[in-house]
C-alpha cells in the first residue's frame, strides 16, 4: 500500500426488527487500531438505506469500505428502508453497483453473516472482498475488524491483514476464525471452499455438519462462562478443601474445553 491518504467508508445498518449488533463497539475499536488521523481517514454512515449507499461513496471517494450489518443465508444484505425495518439487497445488485466504482475502490469488507455470495459477485470487479462464510457471532466478528485494521495501520497489504483478522479471532479463543474469506479479483485467495472438496459433503451433510458445529460453539461459549467463574471464585475462596475442589474444577473444565476445541476443528476441516 502507498503512502498517500486511504479512505475508509464504515457503512452500518441495525434495523429494527432485527437482533441488536455491537457496531459501535466494532467502529470505536477500529478507530483506536487506526490511531490518530494521518495515513487513515475513516468516515462513518449510521442507519444506511439503500440510497444512501451511493451518495456515501461519492461523498466520501474511499480506498475501502466497510460494511457492518446483518446478512441473511440466501446471500442478501440487509440495510434499512424509510422506517428504520429490514430492506434486502440482492448479491447482484450490489455487485452491479460496485462495477461502477472499479476504478476507485480497492477492498470491500462486509463484516456480516452469510455474506461470501456477496463476495463472489462484488470480486468480478473488485480487487479485493472479504465476506463470512456462515452466521458469525459478535464477538468474532469485532475481534476480525480489529486484527485486520490493526495490520492495516502497520503498513501491512490487504491480504496479511486479513490473515491477522482471523488470527486476532483465535487469540481471542473464538472458534470461528474460518468463517472470514477473501476473494481477489474473483479467484478465492484462500480459506475458501473449492469446488472439489465441496462435493465430498451432500448439502444435507453439510447442513448437519454445520449444525453440529454451531452446537458444539454454543457448548464451548457455556464452558468458557464455567471456567472464568470457577476462577473468579477461586481467587476469593480461603479454604483449603474449597480451594482444592476448585482447582479440581477447573482442571476437568479446561480438558473439557481443549476437547471441545479439537472436535470444533475437525468440524471446520471437514467444511473447508
Amino acid at each position: 500500500m502507498n503512502d498517500s491518504k486511504i479512505k475508509i467508508l464504515f457503512l452500518t445498518a441495525d434495523p429494527s426488527d432485527e437482533s441488536r449488533l455491537r457496531l459501535g463497539q466494532e467502529l470505536r475499536d477500529i478507530k483506536a487500531r487506526l490511531g490518530k488521523p494521518g495515513r487513515f481517514q475513516l468516515e462513518q454512515r449510521e442507519s444506511v438505506r439503500v440510497g444512501d449507499i451511493t451518495d456515501a461513496i461519492f461523498d466520501v471517494e474511499p480506498q475501502i469500505v466497510h460494511f457492518s450489518g446483518h446478512g441473511k443465508s440466501t446471500g442478501e444484505l440487509c440495510f434499512e428502508n424509510e422506517v428504520g425495518k429490514v430492506q434486502s439487497v440482492k448479491p447482484d445488485a450490489l455487485a452491479a453497483m460496485f462495477k461502477l466504482f472499479a476504478q476507485s475502490i480497492n477492498c470491500v469488507v462486509m463484516n456480516a453473516c452469510y455474506s461470501e455470495i456477496q463476495a463472489k459477485a462484488i470480486a468480478q470487479h473488485i480487487p479485493f472482498v472479504i465476506g463470512m462464510n456462515d452466521a458469525i457471532g459478535d464477538k468474532a466478528a469485532i475481534a476480525f475488524a480489529v486484527g485486520f485494521y490493526k495490520a492495516l495501520a502497520a503498513n501491512r497489504s490487504i491480504e496479511d491483514a486479513y490473515e491477522f483478522g482471523c488470527v486476532e479471532i483465535r487469540l481471542q479463543g473464538i472458534p470461528e476464525h474460518l468463517k472470514p474469506v477473501i476473494y481477489k479479483k474473483n479467484i478465492p485467495v484462500q480459506q475458501v471452499i473449492s469446488k472439489e472438496k465441496v462435493a465430498t459433503l451432500t448439502p444435507g451433510q453439510r447442513r448437519r455438519t454445520l449444525q453440529q458445529l454451531e452446537d458444539l460453539q454454543e457448548e464451548y461459549d457455556l464452558l468458557s462462562e464455567k471456567l472464568k467463574r470457577l476462577k473468579m471464585d477461586l481467587a476469593i475462596q480461603a479454604g483449603t478443601a474449597v480451594r482444592f475442589q476448585l482447582e479440581k474444577d477447573i482442571e476437568q473444565t479446561e480438558a473439557e474445553i481443549e476437547q471441545l476445541t479439537q472436535k470444533i476443528e475437525k468440524l471446520e476441516n471437514q467444511l473447508q
